[in-house]
């Protein structure tokens, strides 16, 4: 019989009492004395399996994705290992064989006798179940897909080599737990501490869907590459006009170099002082994390951006390589300056020193990338793009018109106003 005390790497599942109470009635259902038990057991494990598909979107065999689950969310020193960059030959290798042979058994378990004994035999629809179109909010389509995947390849599994084969491609494509299966990230704090929280729902935008700004994409894309492909890069700093796409760019980066291991995570300014653990968290995965603060500037009486500097420049402990800052903002030189700053000046006796204190968070960005707003021809290029990509049919006269009256009324020439416009388009045509 299967027993998951022998496991040595993959232990201590975050949702794994489904696991410990299956086990426990795949040994005791034929015991007499156990019966209301057993019975009690199996009908909450089905509970619970139901409110996991309905979570993440599972289907098919819930036995064996439920398992497939597990495998993918648990980190460990083998796991951890693999993410990003796979595994050579080595006794971690060993090790996670022996807990793969007993997760083997536990996906070839029959459940006939089961059934029987405990007359459930509709627990066969778990075993075949359809998902509704609505469900599954905290995996995006493509991570729930390849796990569904992956649970039937180790169900067809026909050695142990091969059922090892799939986990460890699946760790290197993919990588292991909440960092793995997820692209960004929000930070949390609680009673318990700084959490990495996933965020399950971003727009998915391309670089090629941001129209105009070629060459402040090329250097956003240069400095990004060059980073998770290991080598040298720095923090960057977007800046420029309000909705000229410097948030999307940066969502955008992330969208194509997901599949490369970067991930990004957002914070905030009242957050700050929680980078140094955020960062202690991240430091030794296999991943490129880009911490990302969007809007970023600071009024002439926050501190906030001295942790920022402190984090940025490093204490006594190197930075660590896989880990860059990228921020947008509206301003320039990040803190509010004001012509109080130059009256004050006159009574401080290092007043240059001063000023360069204020001024001095921007030159830790080793990139800066300057996004102006669109002339009359750029606007009306970014329109007739984001209407031919729409399938919106007008004249292209009129759609201009049209495009210049928006402007006009809502908030001037920019890629945000006319994405506003097109939107409205599509409104209406769906109205009629």
């Amino acid at each position: 019989m299967t027993d998951i005390r022998e496991l040595i790497l993959y232990r201590n599942f975050e949702n794994g009492k489904v696991l410990e109470d299956m086990t426990w009635i795949m040994e005791h259902f034929n015991q007499k004395e156990c019966t209301e038990e057993v019975r009690e057991r199996f009908f909450s494990c089905m509970h619970e399996l139901i409110e996991l598909a309905a979570q993440y979107g599972f289907e098919q065999n819930l036995w064996q994705t439920y398992l497939t689950f597990l495998l993918v969310n648990n980190e460990n020193s083998f796991s951890t290992a693999c993410e990003i960059r796979g595994i050579s030959d080595c006794s971690l290798l060993n090790l996670a064989r022996h807990d793969f042979a007993i997760f083997r058994e536990l996906f070839a378990y029959d459940f006939t006798d089961l059934e029987r004994t405990l007359q459930a035999g509709f627990f066969e629809e778990l075993l075949r179940y359809r998902r509704e179109e609505t469900s599954g909010k905290l995996f995006n389509h493509r991570i729930r897909d390849r796990i569904c995947s992956l649970s039937k390849e180790l169900a067809a599994a026909d050695t142990l080599e091969g059922f090892t084969e799939s986990m460890v491609e699946f760790y290197r494509e993919f990588g292991v737990g909440t960092l793995g299966l997820h692209k960004a990230f929000r930070v949390a704090h609680d009673e318990s501490g700084v959490r990495i929280e996933p965020i399950t729902n971003i727009r998915h935008v391309n670089l090629e869907d941001l129209v105009g700004y070629e060459i402040a994409k090329q250097k956003l894309i240069d400095n990004t590459e060059a980073f998770v492909q290991g080598r040298r890069a720095n923090n960057c700093l977007l800046f420029g006009d309000a909705g000229t796409g410097k948030s999307s760019s940066i969502k955008a980066i992330l969208n194509r170099y997901y599949d490369q291991g970067l991930r990004i995570i957002e914070i905030y300014k009242h957050q700050f002082q929680d980078l140094n653990e955020v960062i202690a968290q991240i430091k030794n995965r296999n991943y490129k994390f880009i911490i990302y603060m969007d809007d970023l500037s600071f009024e002439e009486f926050e501190i906030e951006y001295k942790y920022l500097k402190a984090v940025i420049e490093g204490g006594l402990e190197k930075k660590p390589e896989n880990i860059l800052i990228y921020a947008t903002s509206n301003r320039r030189h990040l803190i509010k300056e004001t012509f109080r700053d130059n009256e004050e000046a006159y009574g401080d006796l290092h007043s240059n020193d001063t000023i360069q204190e204020k001024l001095s968070l921007v030159s830790r960005f080793g990139v800066t990338i300057y996004f102006g707003s669109p002339d009359k021809k750029q606007f009306q290029e970014i329109v007739r793009s984001l209407a031919s990509r729409n399938g919106i049919e007008m004249p292209e006269e009129t759609l201009l018109l049209e495009a210049n009256k928006w402007e006009l009324s809502h908030g001037g020439l920019s890629g945000r106003t006319a994405q506003q416009f097109i939107d409205y388009l599509l409104g209406q045509q769906k109205g009629e």
